[in-house]
């Protein structure tokens, strides 16, 4: 017997990340406001290996012929939806999860969609009433200066010829004397990073700036991230800053090699392709990146191209692994000293018409299953005109965001 899903219009705007129901919040996906958030767990998988995405597609095609819809609202992200947060490396385990309960919002109009035949599920005010944990940092799998050595190995097989770039991600390790609320940092990193996409995909949490895919029916974005400086908080040092950043050779470089990988994988997919002469500086709350967005048409022959398509396309990009791609993966794993886990793979949801969102997994934490213990990663482009001392600042810029959220719990 078909399983009943329902979409109806919520009479009022919800606050996202400050709304709450009987079920366990499962997954979240934000930006200004607007967005999904998920509670419970309808069905989950884990999946991995070279054909993880296809078969990401073809669980998620064979959970939806279970269903029977009644979706009273339509558009883009109503109905059933599926949230994925794929691991960076093919060997490890991705998730793929289907929430009992979302509620939607875009701009004026918010909606639920539940799985049952039952009444509206009751949602209510998430209480933040905690008392702040004490927390405690500790080194990941490379010290300050064993992380600037990897650097410098980096740069010597990018002057070698072995490479025109590789990212190298680093982690620390988060110890709580009680358990972290996942609301209440879901809640602080909205409020702090309103213009980045904030995320919840089984325990892995956080704000990322980079969007890697999105299908609104035909029309593909890619907003692609590379070159880096760090705010000082003074506006017109900022801007001064921006311009440098703007003409930066070491910084351009890093961002060519980033933009030519995602438009050289969306074309064969794509009947046409738009890519921005320059890239515009995006200002965030705490550093600045160089950005571009890149779109595409999918190709009316192209039949059988849906998102995860896109997605095994797209990933990784040389946003987050180098080029050439197969060269930077493979030093990567000899230099980072970690397993990356989930950070710097593809996270984001999918609904039952193929549409999606998906942004790279960063600036963000994997809280652990007790919720004692967190693991927080940031990563940076290396090309050979990069420092060790300068980009171990950079990739502690980009440990603020999560560390600022976890402060004010």
């Amino acid at each position: 017997m078909p399983i009943t899903i329902t979409t109806e219009i919520l009479g009022e705007l919800p606050t996202l990340s400050s709304i709450s129901t009987d079920l366990e919040l499962s997954a979240s996906w934000i930006r200004g406001g607007d967005g999904l958030i998920g509670f419970g767990r309808f069905a989950s998988k884990k999946v991995s290996g070279a054909h993880r995405f296809l078969d990401a597609s073809t669980w998620w095609r064979e959970e939806r012929l279970k269903f029977a819809i009644e979706n009273n609202v339509h558009g883009s992200g109503t109905g059933p939806i599926l949230f994925t947060s794929f691991a960076f490396d093919e060997s490890e385990d991705s998730e793929l999860v289907i929430p009992e309960i979302v509620i939607g919002r875009k701009g004026d109009k918010a909606w639920i969609t539940w799985i049952g035949s039952g009444t509206q599920p009751k949602i209510s005010e998430f209480s933040s009433a905690q008392i702040s944990p004490h927390l405690r940092y500790s080194q990941g799998g490379l010290s300050d200066m064993e992380w600037m050595q990897a650097v410098e190995s980096a740069i010597s097989k990018i002057k070698s010829g072995d490479l025109e770039k590789i990212v190298l991600a680093r982690d620390m390790i988060v110890h709580s004397d009680q358990p972290i609320n996942v609301q209440r940092l879901l809640t602080s990193l909205e409020s702090d990073y309103p213009s980045t996409w904030i995320f919840l995909v089984e325990n892995l949490i956080g704000a990322t700036p980079e969007l890697l895919v999105r299908l609104s029916k035909s029309l593909v974005t890619s907003r692609v991230l590379a070159g880096t400086i760090r705010k000082t908080g003074d506006e017109a040092r900022d801007l001064a800053l921006a311009g440098s950043l703007s003409k930066s050779s070491k910084d351009l470089e890093e961002h060519e090699y980033a933009v030519r990988s995602v438009a050289d994988a969306l074309s064969p997919y794509c009947s046409s392709t738009n890519v921005p002469d320059a890239p515009f500086v995006l200002h965030l709350a705490n550093v600045m990146h160089l950005a571009t967005d890149v779109t595409g048409v999918v190709n009316e022959s192209a039949a059988h191209t849906d998102i995860f398509t896109l997605i095994s396309a797209l990933h990784p990009s040389a946003a987050v692994c180098g080029t050439p791609t197969a060269f930077a993966k493979e030093s990567i794993s000899a230099l980072e000293g970690m397993s990356r886990g989930r950070y710097a793979g593809p996270v984001g949801w999918i609904d039952a018409r193929g549409d999606g969102e998906l942004g790279i997994a960063l600036r963000c934490g994997l809280i652990a299953e007790d919720k004692t213990n967190l693991r927080i990663f940031s990563g940076c482009g290396i090309v050979a005109g990069s420092n060790p001392a300068d980009e171990l600042a950079e990739s502690q810029a980009k440990l603020i965001p999560m560390r600022t959220a976890l402060a004010t719990l």
